[in-house]
């Protein structure tokens, strides 16, 4: 369509209708987000798409004008002694950092909720402006606002770091072709941004303040530690709501208090970041161990062991040192450095090294259960979704150049059993690419990512493409699943690396008797195997699987005349290999029922005098209910049958 010159993008969403005018949010230009008040200048064609609410980058503009209304209101609340941070929109709503002298607390939320309905109500608007940075400099320091007068000094200097740059990108400027930067003044609030915003403040419909947090300037732990509001936003207040809803069955389902009441695993002063697993916690991971080197030992892996500690030297030459520094811990032995390995593939290298390899010998697949260990900062740190120490399933593939692309099939394959086996069917796949800072040349990098999107593509799998995110040694595949409240965990990765090899001078005798260079693939499908169990608790409310539950059955007499027939058949159930306990207390068998549903033992079998006289257990099904009476041997068959096919309980399957 033709429009005026000068036209803005507003006054085109309503030459093409009002309908559309009215629920415009912002717009697309040019490929470029922009608020809805930019001007179409210059000599077209232009390409042009208006954003409503049903768009994917709408809700994302919305959180984001939401983050400066709540920093408008705090700035009522608390007066122009309030310093900010940044503002960004997250994946489930948004947050800002303040620095001031008074503590905020959950319970002033609704206080500085209700000042931001002011500032809805009074439709205030987000008006853009773009100043020279000098000038935008001083209005920050004239209000004292020294860490905005920091990020423009940063910004100015090119010295972002990368993941600033990449997580808070919403929340900073960027210089103009003139040096200018781009302010947004919201009430009597003004924020560097870069925008855009919804017209104005009345567009918010729904909103909810969450929590209040600590958190560092910039990720520093030397830096000051500011005060963190978060929020969220939705455009209905039935979105809203079923959010808070979800939020509220998420806290109920906090792996953290589960853990607890199960008796699973706990954390200590002594060692921050590192988990303590029980022995019932145990029983949950050996389970799965058993079950990953089950497939794997049938996929064609064997499973080796490298050490926990390796040279200075080993790190510097996989380029760790280098790349990875940060994350790890040093220690010196015999005035020698070392190095807790982070990862596990330097030592699988060594492996392959120790000894000639031929065509004939490839591909090799080496599975490890590698326990690995990383710095991660404190306040990070969140029982067993983000550790210091973990075990990590890990596994290194060598193989002829020719064979990556069936090999990568081959894990594929694999992944889908894996995560299948478990319930989570919802799995999003992403490619990640070459980024800034890596190693190998562009020959590798290319055969490489070709190799994965040529596997992605054969299995037909839909993918988004991440650019320049790709580890610093290789591109990889990423593996997100969705658990019954939709949230997304990101687990398993398969990684093409043609680097490695050629650092570690890795060869093969081929056909032709000549040395040639081997593919590496790096692959976890599980990833932390800590995190995952923490992910599974959740996902599963504690209530897990049959073939994975702590205790499978209790037994439960009616009273002490039924002990010992009621030991029996616990002695029955635990050579049947079943995970069976007795509760022969003198309590009445309503507490006994109570007291191992409250351990969320999948089975309570009650036995009393009709059950000794059959022979029988009256079964209680902790997801189904009461399944009346059965015969003893019955149970056993139905229950070692249920374990060997790892069914999902009926709760667990209805939730997915």
């Amino acid at each position: 369509m033709e429009v005026a010159a000068g036209a803005s993008v507003a006054s085109v969403a309503q030459q093409i209708g009002s309908r559309l005018a009215q629920a415009a949010v912002a717009a697309r230009l040019n490929g470029q987000l922009v608020d809805l008040s930019t001007v179409v200048a210059g000599d077209g064609p232009h390409d042009l798409e208006i954003l409503t609410d049903k768009s994917d980058d709408a809700l994302r503009i919305l959180r984001h004008s939401t983050a400066h209304v709540m920093a408008a209101a705090v700035r009522r609340v608390y007066g122009n002694h309030v310093k900010f941070g940044i503002g960004p929109a997250i994946e489930d709503g948004f947050y800002y950092d303040f620095d001031l002298p008074e503590r905020i607390a959950d319970e002033d939320l609704p206080r500085i909720e209700a000042e931001m309905q002011k500032i809805i109500l009074a439709a205030a608007p987000f008006v853009r402006e773009e100043v020279p940075a000098q000038e935008a400099a001083r209005l920050m320091q004239s209000s004292g606002q020294d860490y905005k007068v920091e990020l423009l000094r940063d910004i100015a200097a090119g010295s972002l770091a990368p993941g600033e740059q990449l997580s808070q990108a919403e929340a900073k400027p960027v210089p103009g072709p003139s040096g200018a930067v781009t302010l947004y003044r919201t009430a009597d609030f003004v924020d560097l941004c870069r925008g855009p915003h919804l017209p104005h403040a009345g567009r918010i419909p729904a909103l909810k303040l969450l929590n209040v947090a600590g958190s560092y300037w910039r990720g520093d732990s030397s830096r000051p530690m500011l005060q963190r509001i978060y929020g969220t936003a939705f455009f209905t207040k039935k979105a809203l709501d079923a959010h808070l809803a979800r939020l509220q069955e998420a806290r109920r389902r906090d792996h953290r208090r589960i853990g607890k009441d199960l008796d699973l695993f706990s954390f200590h002063d002594e060692g921050p970041g590192f988990a303590f697993m029980h022995p019932a916690g145990m029983v949950v991971l050996n389970e799965i161990l058993e079950f990953w080197r089950a497939v794997h030992l049938d996929a064609g892996y064997v499973e080796v062991r490298t050490p926990t500690i390796l040279s200075r030297e080993l790190w510097l030459r996989s380029g760790h040192w280098d790349n990875y520094r940060e994350a790890m811990y040093f220690t010196q032995i015999d005035e020698a450095s070392y190095a807790v390995k982070p990862m596990n593939c330097p030592g699988g290298l060594l492996i392959y090294l120790n000894k000639p390899r031929s065509y004939r010998n490839l591909p090799l697949r080496m599975a490890e259960l590698g326990l690995v260990h990383r710095h991660e900062k404190s306040g990070v740190l969140h029982g067993l979704l983000r550790v210091r120490q973990f075990t990590q399933d890990d596994a290194h593939i060598f193989c002829l150049p020719e064979q990556l692309q069936d090999e990568v099939l081959g894990v594929i394959n694999l992944v889908d059993r894996i995560y299948g086996t478990f319930g989570f069917q919802d799995v999003r796949v992403e490619l990640s690419t070459r980024p800034e800072h890596s190693i190998g040349t562009d020959e590798m990098w290319e055969h490489a990512t070709r190799a994965l999107r040529g596997a992605l593509e054969a299995r037909g799998l839909a993918y988004k493409v991440n650019e320049g995110e790709g580890a610093f040694y290789a591109p990889k595949i990423d593996y997100h699943v969705r658990d019954c409240l939709g949230r997304s965990w990101q687990c398993g990765t398969i990684q093409v690396d043609l680097a490695m090899p050629e650092r570690f001078n890795l060869t093969y005798a081929g056909a032709d008797n000549q040395e040639h260079r081997p593919a590496m693939i790096h692959r976890a499908i599980l990833g932390s195997i800590e995190r995952f169990l923490g992910i599974l608790i959740e996902h599963y409310g504690g209530d897990f699987p049959l073939w994975l539950a702590p205790v499978q059955a209790a037994v439960l007499p009616v009273s002490d005349r039924f002990n010992a027939y009621a030991a029996s058949a616990a002695a029955g159930l635990r050579q049947a290999g079943l995970r069976a306990e007795l509760d022969d207390s003198s309590d009445k068998v309503s507490a006994k029922i109570r007291r191992a549903t409250l351990r969320k033992i999948p089975y309570m079998l009650v036995v009393g005098e009709k059950e000794v006289a059959a022979r029988s257990v009256s079964v209680r099904d902790k997801a189904a209910g009461d399944l009346g009476a059965e015969p003893l041997d019955a149970f056993i068959r139905r229950a070692a049958q249920e374990v060997r096919e790892k069914r999902l309980r009926p709760k667990a399957a209805a939730a997915l």
